[in-house]
């Protein structure tokens, strides 16, 4: 007896494990509607990746009375040396975070279609809270490989499992709005910083002493926090039973309609196709990660004095007035954050009506000239302008990231969503060291060249909007997938049983039933577990950025 013909006779979910995908196939009374949050649980947990710059400045003044690593300590020698770190070491976590979550979802992206979500998300879990974990030893034995090892590498690992775990589910469970499912998901990813940052700052003051900055024990707190949030989700992770539809919507009468069929992710990677809606994503994310990652300096360097009402650069105002400048930073990059997260659900609802490739066409026109446009805006010292540009820019940013899992379902199918997402997000990766890197690059080429910061970052701006118009041409060349990469119904049927084992004993009682939402005081219970910390963090912003209105 061979291994399906052995979990056949065992029986649908009878003596299966608790991380076992046919465990979580759902009953006939399941409500939908319970999944996004549990997707967002997870999401809002490894969002914190994009907040972790509030902990560079504290890290980098970690033991008291030591001076920093100089210019005559290399970076090898950083790794286990008794100075100071530095931010730009420091930093290098972040390109971790980002290089290794693309290559982690390219790698194991086909196994998370296998295992299902359940097993995925308890594995991420594993790997970002035992990440931070390692970092917290790090900190406190005070060794910079370490530090990289464990919140950058592993941690990293976490965010690729995690980021990609609930799309195929989701997918599946809202195929009559496919954009705003994956939408509501990938926003918590956004909104993580927004709840994470104000909440790590909070640790550290609570836990600062004379003698420690408090890190440590903020690693370690967010890490018990966030395993409690994830398991939560990870447990209330469930797929619908084979040929489920919502109530209303009809079974396509074309069997070979693609979302009927699937690419298997073996061919889809070597179509035209995959890597234009790759290239897609590398110009978009490329131009928003880009400006994220300066967004605080690039402001207080643009504007200077102006931001309180003097007419003064930067490096001509003194302690204080740097600090107040340095507030409104704050308040600009979590404004940043709101728009960020509020872009992927609008832009992902609205690419349900008038399609994806046509929603990444309004990206590029929209980006195209507001970038072109921002370094006269701020030779003109429109401040109200300028802000009001990159809010929407950043909307831009955010909503690539929700459009395309429901891109790649238009065009390869359901079936291997995550396996193939996880190859595209490899973009996200090679974007999030192109970007950075670019604006940093032409910013101090700018400056060494005798630009006044306020003009830094013009050629940047420039570069950044022929980015966006090579997106706008690759967005022209998607294609729909030729019939010949589709798996046929044999193909599709033999793939279901050797993979995921559940197709062939599926409980007849719930195969293709339309299930209606269920309104319910657990559904109540379960949004605001995921609501009420997105509400505080967006009042915490509001605050903050007040000081710009």
């Amino acid at each position: 007896m061979n291994a399906i013909e052995r979990r056949a006779a065992r029986g649908f979910d009878s003596q299966a494990g608790w991380l076992d995908r046919s465990r979580t196939i759902a009953g006939p009374r399941f409500n939908r509607w319970l999944v996004p949050p549990a997707a967002l649980a997870i999401h809002l947990s490894i969002g914190m990746a994009y907040g972790f710059s509030v902990l560079w400045l504290p890290l980098s003044n970690a033991l008291p009375g030591i001076a920093t690593c100089g210019a005559t300590v290399s970076w090898i020698d950083e790794l286990t040396a008794r100075c100071n770190w530095r931010l730009a070491s420091l930093n290098i976590t972040f390109v971790l975070f980002t290089v290794v979550l693309g290559l982690a979802a390219a790698i194991w992206g086909k196994w998370v279609e296998r295992v299902g979500p359940r097993k995925a998300a308890v594995f991420a879990t594993l790997f970002w809270c035992g990440g931070l974990a390692l970092g917290a030893v790090a900190i406190q034995v005070h060794q910079l490989w370490l530090l990289w090892l464990g919140t950058g590498v592993l941690g990293g690992v976490g965010l690729g499992l995690g980021y990609i775990s609930p799309i195929s589910s989701l997918i599946r469970w809202f195929p009559d709005r496919r954009g705003m499912a994956t939408g509501m998901a990938v926003m918590g990813f956004g909104g993580g910083a927004m709840i994470g940052a104000p909440l790590a700052v909070w640790l550290m003051s609570h836990f600062q002493s004379a003698n420690e900055t408090g890190v440590a024990a903020t690693f370690l707190s967010l890490a018990g926090i966030y395993a409690v949030f994830m398991l939560g989700g990870a447990f209330g992770y469930r797929l619908p039973p084979r040929d489920w539809l919502p109530v209303g919507r009809k079974p396509p009468e074309n069997k070979s309609a693609t979302h009927a069929r699937g690419v298997h992710v073996s061919k889809a990677w070597k179509t035209s196709t995959f890597w234009c809606v790759w290239g897609v994503l590398a110009m978009n994310v490329s131009a928003g990660i880009g400006m994220l990652s300066m967004a605080s300096p690039m402001l207080q360097e643009i504007f200077g004095g102006r931001l309180i009402g003097l007419n003064l650069g930067i490096n001509d105002l003194n302690t204080d007035q740097r600090a107040q400048c340095a507030i409104i930073a704050v308040g600009f990059t979590g404004l940043l954050s709101l728009f960020n997260i509020g872009g992927r659900f609008f832009w992902a609802v609205l690419s349900d009506r008038i399609g994806r490739k046509n929603t990444f066409f309004c990206f590029f026109i929209i980006g195209v000239p507001l970038y072109a446009a921002l370094p006269a805006l701020s030779a003109a010292g429109h401040i109200a302008l300028v802000v009001a540009s990159f809010c929407l820019l950043m909307s831009i940013f955010g909503g690539g990231f929700a459009l395309v899992p429901a891109y790649l379902s238009d065009l390869f199918g359901d079936e291997m969503i995550s396996a193939i997402q996880g190859r595209v997000l490899t973009a996200w990766s090679t974007a999030g060291v192109i970007g950075p890197l670019l604006i940093s690059t032409l910013r101090n080429y700018q400056v060494e060249h005798g630009a006044e910061l306020a003009h830094a970052y013009d050629y940047a701006f420039y570069v950044i909007a022929a980015l966006l118009l090579v997106g706008l041409v690759i967005n022209t060349r998607v294609r729909p997938v030729a019939e010949r990469h589709f798996m046929s119904a044999a193909e599709l049927e033999k793939y279901r049983l050797d993979s995921r084992h559940d197709a062939a004993h599926e409980p007849e009682s719930v195969k293709g039933l339309a299930m209606p939402p269920v309104f319910s005081a657990t559904a109540v219970a379960v949004w605001a577990t995921v609501c009420l910390p997105i509400a505080w963090g967006i009042w915490m912003t509001l605050q903050r950025a007040a000081i710009l209105l």
